[in-house]
């Protein structure tokens, strides 16, 4: 055991510890269900339908259906229900909250004189794209490896020799457990050979986590569309998204033994990472009615070119039996760089393409009769098309190289499907739908898809109208409490069910 020695000067602010990591392409890629209520009980699938305040953000040429103005407002709650299974052992938790859903105004105007042009209609909305108010936790017993070995790899990596380097350049990840003796040197006749942990997944340790995240991605959009003839809708939006992340996790591993002499109790680690910034996106799209009762439609989004900042720290407390001092041993990341890190960079998720096509069914003898609709949808992106880069003259030292390989190995294109109908009466209308999406793992035996079950009514009358939908979203995915280069490391599967009650409210002018 050597005493460590910290650096009285000034610490390196170059940051060799990177928040960024595949799980955030694919969070900020596979979008929450958003939308309007009625939007949301046919399942999402708007791209030939339209009418809908929710085309703004799908196929901005539905706005162009609207001849009159509207104001729409969607408040929704959120119920989250998550179970965890991690070698072998499950855990659940669960979360609640309330959200603004898809809420504006459209503006209609006619065409001028005996132009084809019979109308030009304008939205201004908001959505809430994404929703990270979330907890989970999960439990198990690993006899195979280490959290703490992501610590070694660190210094084994890069080469470090130097006590003095592995106590002070490594402040978010293996300076805290080195400092607080979770990594010891090897020493050979005096030098340092080596690092090892005192962690002992060869008898057993029990690992567990709960991460609790909140924020969500909020999209504001403009949109702007024409109706040639009522056969020819054109439309295009520009999408400003605002994001923001927040994630609380602690992670333990204790000796699954009764020895009290191994010099390994526990250790804990706290990591909070707060990520904010904005993005742009734009969404162009047409509907075509070659007879009156039959729409096509086609969209196409660019990606979201996103600017981002995180802030993180990280703080390590083990308890050693003795080994390093008596009692608990703590160090924060603050105590080395005197604040959060902070590292500025730029992301873009995938662009994607979307075909639809509906059928209304015609009035019969009595319009205050029932009528109907069906209308589908097909969606494709591909996930690898995601990447980070450097931003703000900060560099990452070849790290989003690594990354966005990885992002290449890991993930694959993905073909999503949206279904869904209505049944009217007078004013009165119920609705159903169903949505799948496909799993975005290259890696088809990882379990990754999400689906989801709508049932809605609505009622229509004068000028005003109410929707109430019931959406429920089953979810598969998987996640790493921590990679390794030398050593096994296993996954997480989570199963969620996610329940979304949403209401609008609208009225016409």
């Amino acid at each position: 055991m050597m005493k460590r020695i910290l650096l009285s000067g000034t610490i390196f602010l170059v940051l060799k510890s990177f928040a960024q990591e595949p799980a955030d392409a694919l969070r900020y890629s596979w979008l929450t269900p958003s939308g309007t209520a009625r939007s949301l009980a046919i399942g999402g699938a708007l791209t030939s339908l339209g009418g809908d305040i929710t085309s703004t953000f799908v196929n901005p040429a539905g706005i162009a259906l609207f001849k009159t103005g509207e104001l729409v407002i969607t408040p929704l709650f959120n119920l989250n229900s998550n179970k965890s299974t991690y070698l072998g052992t499950s855990d659940k938790d669960k979360k609640n909250n309330f959200n603004l859903g898809t809420s504006g105004v459209i503006f209609a105007t006619p065409g001028s004189g005996r132009s084809n042009w019979r109308n030009f209609s304008y939205s201004l909305a908001i959505n809430r794209t994404a929703n990270f108010n979330n907890s989970y936790s999960y439990k198990g017993l690993n006899n195979v490896s280490s959290y703490s070995e992501k610590y070694l790899e660190e210094l084994i990596n890069n080469n470090v020799t130097d006590p003095n380097v592995a106590a002070s350049d490594y402040p978010f990840g293996s300076s805290l457990a080195f400092n607080t003796y979770l990594i010891d040197t090897v020493n050979d006749n005096g030098s340092v050979s080596g690092y090892r942990s005192l962690a002992t997944p060869q008898t057993g340790v029990n690992q567990q986590q709960t991460i609790n995240t909140k924020g969500g991605i909020t999209t504001i959009g403009f949109a702007g569309s024409a109706n040639l003839s009522d056969k020819l809708y054109l439309g295009a939006s520009l999408g400003i998204d605002i994001l923001n992340y927040e994630r609380n996790s602690d992670y333990t591993e204790s000796d699954a033994t009764s020895n009290t002499s191994n010099n390994f109790k526990s250790f804990k680690v706290n990591e909070t990472l707060e990520t904010k910034g904005t993005g742009v996106n734009l969404k162009l799209g047409l509907i075509y009615k070659p007879v009156e009762y039959l729409r096509l439609g086609i969209a196409f989004h660019t990606p979201t070119f996103y600017e981002l900042q995180d802030k993180y720290t990280t703080t390590v407390t083990t308890d050693l039996e003795g080994y390093g001092g008596a009692g608990t041993l703590t160090q924060s990341s603050t105590d080395l760089v005197g604040q959060p890190g902070e590292f500025q960079y730029s992301f873009h998720n995938p662009w994607r393409l979307m075909g639809g096509i509906s059928y209304v069914f015609r009035e019969v003898h009595d319009v205050t009769k029932q009528r109907a609709f069906i209308s589908a949808d097909v969606e494709y992106l591909n996930y690898t098309a995601s990447s980070f880069s450097e931003s703000g003259g900060q560099s990452s030292n070849g790290y989003f190289n690594e990354l966005n390989n990885t992002l290449n190995d890991q993930y694959s294109s993905a073909v999503n499907v949206k279904l869904g109908g209505e049944l009217k009466f007078n004013t009165w209308m119920v609705r159903g739908g169903f949505g799948y999406f496909s799993n975005p793992y290259k890696d088809k035996s990882v379990k990754g898809s999400k689906m989801n079950l709508s049932i809605g009514l609505g009622y229509r009358n004068k000028g005003k109208f109410v929707d109430l939908t019931y959406i429920h979203q089953f979810a598969k995915d998987i996640y790493y409490p921590y990679r390794l280069d030398g050593n096994q490391f296993y996954a997480v599967n989570g199963n969620s069910g996610i329940g979304n009650i949403v209401l609008t409210v609208g009225f016409k002018f």
